[in-house]
């Protein structure tokens, strides 16, 4: 029909969510997909068993919106969206499958519209991120001047605090979770910059009680210090500033953007509009 299935109200991978009016094992509700590429975790606001099949609806019209594609993991069927860029993307219907497809009209032409929007950094959505309180102008311009501030879209090179190799891998700062199986957790190494993606499923809210190295599979929590801004404890992972190595902490809540650092290194570095210890 036409319409954008962008619910702008609901964050999946704190992200606008793809919202579809949804039919599991005869009940009724609304799912709202995860909008980046490669992450399966969806919220929903009815039962949905892992294993069944769901019917899906567009919102607007009420069309069944069924592919003429088999998942070629299960044999379900394929529910078919169309891209604004051109093309389709096909996911399974089955409840916790990852079988999908994805299919450019032109993919030369895709390609061009994905970087005019987005960039080579991926896209930055100001309008969903925090408002935090701002400095006074005078306090801002005296920080400016002894300290080191990290600026918003900078790229954070980011290490292991036990084995001290990058944890960066294909552009993205992966860590090792688990949340009844075990996968990675995929996060924008942009400051500021707040998008994710998981290789399990990770619906935001989850806390993440198990966050390792993917190298030497040590534990990157640190229990002795919480998130200022939900409680939780946090994960504890090096970037590397202008000037030195640093801790640097972010909640490990999934779908929480607070992040910061040690009373100690806030004398020398700043981080740009973060809530700070």
């Amino acid at each position: 029909c036409g319409h954008s299935l962008i619910d702008e109200s609901k964050l999946v991978d704190s992200e606008p969510g793809i919202k579809l009016n949804v039919t599991i094992a005869g009940k009724d509700g609304h799912i709202w997909l995860s909008s980046i590429y490669g992450s399966y975790n969806f919220n929903v606001d009815i039962d949905a068993p892992k294993g069944e099949i769901a019917s899906n609806y567009c919102p607007h019209c009420h069309y069944k919106l069924v592919g003429k594609l088999k998942c070629e993991e299960c044999h379900a069927p394929m529910t078919t969206l169309n891209l604004e860029m051109g093309g389709s993307v096909d996911f399974c219907t089955r409840i916790g499958c990852k079988g999908h497809h994805v299919e450019f009209k032109d993919l030369s032409t895709a390609l061009n519209k994905f970087y005019q929007d987005y960039g080579l950094r991926g896209k930055h959505h100001p309008d969903h991120e925090p408002k935090f309180k701002k400095r006074h102008e005078e306090e801002e311009k005296h920080l400016d001047e002894i300290k080191e501030v990290i600026e918003s879209g900078t790229l954070l090179h980011t290490y292991c605090p036990h084995c001290r190799k990058s944890l960066i891998d294909d552009d993205m700062l992966k860590l090792k979770v688990q949340n009844g199986e075990e996968g990675f957790l995929l996060i924008s190494p942009f400051m500021n910059v707040f998008s994710s993606k998981s290789t399990l499923f990770l619906p935001d809210g989850t806390i993440m009680k198990n966050v390792r190295c993917w190298h030497c599979d040590e534990s990157l929590l640190e229990k002795d210090a919480h998130c200022t801004a939900c409680g939780t404890e946090v994960i504890k992972i090096m970037i590397s500033a202008r000037t030195k190595m640093i801790d640097f902490y972010i909640c490990a809540t999934k779908g929480c953007r607070w992040h910061g650092l040690s009373q100690q290194d806030l004398h020398d570095i700043r981080l740009d509009d973060s809530l700070e210890w």
